[in-house]
C-alpha cells in the first residue's frame, strides 16, 4: 500500500508539474515574454517542480531530513543517470556556454550547499535567504549576458493563440493542485516505506524518491535526445541542478530551517563531485564532447553509489 500511495504522489507531480509548465509557457507567450527568458526560468524551474513539491511539503511536516536528501538524491541522479543514459543513447556535445558558464553555475551552487552545510550541518533561514538570493542574481547574470549576444525574440503569437486564457487559467491551477496532493502522498508513502523496511527517511529520499521526482528530467532528456538535441540534455539538467540547490533549498530553508538528520556529508561530497566531473568530461576522453564510454562510466558510477548506501 506505501509503494501505491508513493507512485500515485509521483504521478500526480509529474502530471501537476506537466500542466503548470505548459500553462506558465503559455502565459508568458500570451504577454510576449522573449523565449529565452522562458525557458531559462518556466522550462527549468517547471522540470524541478517535483523536487519542490516533495522538499517544500517534507519541510511543512517536519521531514526536513527528506527534504534536503531528495535534493541532493536528485542532483546525483541527474547528473550521473540521466546524463549517463542520455550519452548511451546519444554522444553530447558541449557548447562554449556550457563550459563557461552553465558548468561553473552549477558548481557554484554545489559549492554554496557544502558551504551552508559544512559546519553546522544545517540551513537556517538566513541561509537559504542567501541561496535564493543567489539564483536571483543568477537569473538576472544570465539574461543579461544572452541580451548582449542575441537579439530578444518574443513568444509567437500563434503559441499563444493555442490556448486559450480559461485553459490557462485551468491548466495551471490543476497543476498547482496535482503538487501540492502528490508531494503529500510521495511523503507520506516515502516515510512508511522507510519505517516498514526500517531505513533511514534520508536514504530513501536520496534514492527512490530522488529518482522518482528526476523523471521529467528523463523525459526531457530523452526527448531532446530523439529529436536529435543532444545538448538540451545537458542544458536540462545542468539548469534543474542549479534550481534545486539554489531555489529550492534556499525557499524551504526560509520557510522552515532545515537540518541534515540523517543525510551524510559524504552524500553531499558526492553532489559536488558530480558537478565537478561533468566539467572534467569536457577535457577527458571525448574532449568536449560525453562519450558514450563516459555515459556508461557516470550509470555504473551510480549504480554502485545507490548499492552502498542500500
Amino acid at each position: 500500500m506505501e509503494f501505491i500511495t508513493l507512485i500515485g504522489g509521483l504521478v500526480l507531480i509529474i502530471f501537476g508539474a506537466t500542466l503548470l509548465t505548459d500553462g506558465s509557457v503559455a502565459l508568458a507567450a500570451r504577454f510576449r515574454v522573449p523565449e529565452f527568458i522562458v525557458g531559462l526560468t518556466v522550462v527549468a524551474v517547471g522540470t524541478s517542480m517535483p523536487e519542490l513539491a516533495v522538499s517544500f511539503v517534507s519541510a511543512l511536516n517536519g521531514s526536513v531530513d527528506m527534504s534536503i536528501g531528495n535534493v541532493v538524491g536528485s542532483n546525483i541522479c541527474n547528473v550521473f543517470a540521466i546524463l549517463g543514459i542520455s550519452a548511451i543513447c546519444s554522444p553530447i556535445m558541449y557548447t562554449e556556454s556550457n563550459i563557461r558558464r552553465d558548468i561553473p553555475i552549477c558548481i557554484a551552487a554545489s559549492l554554496a550547499l557544502l558551504a551552508v552545510t559544512l559546519f553546522d550541518e544545517r540551513i537556517g533561514r538566513i541561509e537559504g535567504l542567501l541561496l535564493f538570493t543567489g539564483y536571483v542574481s543568477m537569473l538576472f547574470f544570465t539574461i543579461r549576458a544572452d541580451r548582449k549576444g542575441v537579439a530578444q525574440e518574443s513568444a509567437s503569437e500563434e503559441t499563444a493563440a493555442v490556448m486559450s486564457p480559461l485553459r490557462i487559467i485551468f491548466y495551471i491551477a490543476i497543476g498547482l493542485v496535482g503538487l501540492i496532493y502528490g508531494g503529500q502522498l510521495c511523503v507520506e508513502g516515502a516515510t512508511e516505506i522507510a519505517r516498514s523496511f526500517g531505513v533511514s527517511e534520508a536514504t530513501i529520499a536520496i534514492t527512490l524518491v530522488a529518482g522518482g521526482t528526476s523523471l521529467p528530467e528523463l523525459a526531457a532528456s530523452l526527448a531532446a535526445m530523439f529529436k536529435g538535441k543532444a545538448s538540451m540534455a545537458l542544458g536540462n539538467v545542468l539548469g534543474s541542478n542549479i534550481a534545486n540547490i539554489l531555489l529550492i533549498l534556499g525557499v524551504c530553508s526560509m520557510t522552515t530551517p532545515l537540518t541534515m538528520g540523517n543525510v551524510e556529508m559524504s552524500d553531499i561530497y558526492m553532489a559536488v563531485a558530480a558537478s565537478v566531473v561533468v566539467l572534467l568530461t569536457a577535457f577527458v576522453l571525448g574532449r568536449n564532447k560525453l562519450t558514450r564510454i563516459e555515459g556508461m562510466i557516470f550509470l555504473g558510477c551510480y549504480v554502485a553509489y545507490v548499492y552502498t548506501l542500500l
